[in-house]
């Protein structure tokens, strides 16, 4: 750990790969499917293109807290959209600044329209966090 660096960019730190469902699909195929793959939010897709993004609290209130049936309704009824799409090589501070701009806690990174990875919240607090202990680690040592 001594020689590893810390990310600089949303490169570094985002997930990958992003796991993604159909616009047409039931909200519980999405429910089982993030449960399955332990993820928090899923990459809605039409004709295999990003178009929208659901979260574990999109489907707790826009489908629980209103007594909708998860297997009736359609993912695409209840995601979030436009999309927040940055570029690969972003700076994680200049992450963190759109983020709360836009109050939202999850960017998709694509390029050249490709969709490579999903950065939250708590991947930059941690990147960030990498970052502190570092710059602090030469006034830790003791001699």
């Amino acid at each position: 750990m001594e020689s590893k660096r810390p990310p600089s960019t949303v490169r570094g730190v985002m997930s990958k790969p992003v796991v993604k469902i159909n616009i047409e699909s039931s909200v519980r195929e999405a429910a089982k499917l993030m449960s399955r793959k332990n993820v928090g939010s899923i990459v809605v897709t039409h004709e295999g293109r990003p178009v929208g993004i659901v979260t574990e609290r999109d489907m707790v209130k826009r489908v629980v807290a209103k007594g909708l049936e998860a297997s009736k309704a359609r993912i695409g009824e209840i995601m979030s959209q436009p999309l927040n799409i940055i570029p690969v090589d972003l700076p994680i501070i200049d992450a963190i600044r759109k983020m709360q701009k836009e109050k939202i806690r999850r960017l998709l990174i694509m390029e050249e329209k490709k969709l490579l990875g999903i950065v939250t919240q708590r991947d930059l607090l941690r990147a960030l966090a990498f970052h502190v202990i570092i710059s602090f680690r030469p006034l830790l040592k003791t001699s």
